[in-house]
């Protein structure tokens, strides 16, 4: 498949990452659905990046408003080839904080969130993929899950956050090899630390910080690159079930 014929949903296109993709996808000739709970960026966000991109409000945690807001964007657009989970929360918290053990409400709803959201837009867009027309490949839709190296060397604090990142990892294997005989592929991209508007919020020095845990190269990393790279996916059929690691060979440390 072609970038230029990209038919986007991004979930979390407001802002960090999945703006980035927004960006990307209309950049190279493409169509992009923002999905957001955050009504007033997202508006903005595909307001500023014209007619190729419109904005949907949607809680990825309910059903009923994934597969409703699914069908409208595969009527925006006249079709749907390419998902792209960027929803998410951090969900810090020690299992055994200060006050007090973790309450379970918030594991859930990090979960939630996170995870279960993930699956239910797979399952609503792969829903629409299976009656696109195939390439030569015999290739209908792309599924990407935005995981984290978290999946992999979660810090403290982080069982909550790390739990559904290695979900997303986890799934991607037995959706890729069920949807298969559909033409649909599933990938999963697990990040190290980028550059997102939850990082300005972080004085310059600690950002420096950070930089300076990655080996090569020693800066954070690029929503442009994060996008780069689901255009990569998108146009080489053979990478399918797999999880790329794409963190400039951070491996993070206990905290």
């Amino acid at each position: 498949m072609k970038f230029a014929d990209a038919l986007a949903v991004v979930t979390g296109g407001a802002s960090g990452l999945g703006h980035g993709v927004a960006r990307h996808v209309v950049a190279h000739g493409g169509k992009v659905v923002i999905l957001d709970v955050q009504e007033g960026p997202g508006q903005s966000a595909a307001a500023a990046l014209g007619e190729r991109a419109t904005f949907l409000r949607c809680d990825v945690t309910s059903e009923a408003e994934v597969n409703s807001s699914m069908e409208l964007a595969r009527e925006r657009m006249g079709g749907i080839n390419l998902l792209v989970n960027c929803a998410g929360v951090v969900g810090a918290g020690r299992v055994l904080a200060k006050n007090g053990p973790m309450a379970g409400d918030f594991f859930a709803k990090v979960v939630h969130i996170n995870l279960i959201g993930a699956f239910l837009c797979d399952k609503a867009a792969a829903a629409l993929m299976q009656h696109n027309t195939p390439n030569a490949d015999g290739e209908r839709g792309l599924l990407i899950h935005v995981a984290s190296v978290a999946a992999f060397e979660g810090q403290i604090g982080q069982a909550a956050y790390s739990a559904t990142k290695a979900g997303l990892a986890g799934m991607t294997l037995p959706i890729a090899r069920e949807l298969a005989r559909f033409g649909i592929r599933c990938v999963s991209i697990a990040p190290g630390i980028f550059h997102t508007p939850m990082m300005d919020a972080m004085s310059k020095e600690l950002q420096d910080s950070l930089a300076a845990q990655i080996p090569f190269p020693q800066r954070l990393g690029k929503p442009e690159e994060f996008a780069a790279l689901v255009q990569s996916i998108f146009e080489i059929p053979m990478l399918n079930g797999e999880t790329i690691r794409l963190d400039g060979a951070i491996r993070m440390g206990p905290k």
